[in-house]
């Protein structure tokens, strides 16, 4: 039976140059390889330690990147190893199957969101209204699922992002705050649903998982354990579970710790199966 491995990828295993947070003096910093490039320009980094546990990572276990951005946006990522044959998008809005959304899948998830939350064309009008163009640079919305926007973080008004989740809260929608990006997304739009999809899929027995924000959080209880970085919104509210290990690294190094965390796990399990297997075979010689 496979280990899956679903895990978050923007400050989880891939990092921004804001993100890396490299305190070490510059001669000890870990050389970095480039893993995403927009428009000509380099964004998103792991360690080269990192991008060689990632491919290790393959051989060992089901690699399912899960991932609030959206197809476009992961489809830009160039990550080290075989590429994988499942990724969730959209916050689990699509599953995709060897690059290719599965129609039946986001069909059923629209259904589910017309069902359970406010429309998103309602909360993307409150967005337009009361957000103040002092401090917010782009409206935007991902794949016809959720909202976004990005802001000036030093001009945020305290407590304006606390009065945008009270009021979303009572629509069926949550919100979440990460880096300069301020997310609305209804809540029957999981990671977890489309993880356990996976599951199904596959056949895996054991699923472990990563990731740093509030979004995240649904994707760390549904796995078997979970670990989650030092840094982000889980770690600042001092968010934790059982089976949830949080790992004192932050930024980059978190990426690499996170995924020595994974093939240990995936080892362990490969262990414990042939373990398993053999016992049959000295049984038999037994008198």
């Amino acid at each position: 039976m496979p280990v899956l491995v679903a895990s978050d990828l923007d400050r989880t295993l891939i990092y921004s140059a804001a993100a890396l947070a490299l305190t070490m003096p510059d001669a000890r910093a870990p050389r970095l390889l480039c893993v995403e490039v927009h428009e000509s320009k380099p964004l998103s980094y792991m360690t080269e330690t990192a991008a060689g546990l990632l491919t290790d990572l393959a051989d060992a276990a089901v690699f399912v990147p899960t991932t609030t951005r959206t197809r476009k946006q992961y489809l830009r990522i160039n990550l080290p190893g075989p590429t994988p044959k499942y990724a969730i998008c959209a916050n689990g809005g699509h599953l995709l199957v060897d690059g290719v959304s599965d129609p039946a899948w986001h069909a059923s998830v629209l259904a589910r969101l017309a069902d359970e939350c406010a429309s998103l064309a309602e909360v993307q009008e409150h967005l337009l209204t009361a957000a103040d163009p002092v401090w917010v640079r782009k409206h935007r919305v991902a794949d016809d699922l959720f909202a976004y926007l990005v802001v000036e973080r030093e001009l945020l008004p305290e407590d304006w992002v606390k009065e945008l989740a009270v009021w979303a809260e009572n629509r069926g929608w949550t919100v979440s705050l990460q880096g300069r990006k301020i997310y609305a997304v209804p809540k029957p739009l999981t990671k977890s649903a489309a993880v356990r999809e996976v599951v199904r899929r596959t056949g895996a027995d054991l699923t472990v998982a990563a990731g740093d924000s509030l979004l995240d959080a649904d994707l760390l209880l549904a796995a078997d354990k979970g670990w989650r970085p030092n840094h982000g919104e889980l770690a600042d509210s001092g968010w934790t579970a059982p089976d949830i290990t949080s790992l004192p690294e932050r930024g980059v190094l978190a990426g690499e710790r996170i995924l020595r965390e994974f093939l240990r796990a995936a080892g362990e399990r490969g262990q414990a199966g042939s373990a398993r297997g053999s016992a049959p075979a000295g049984e038999v010689g037994a008198r």
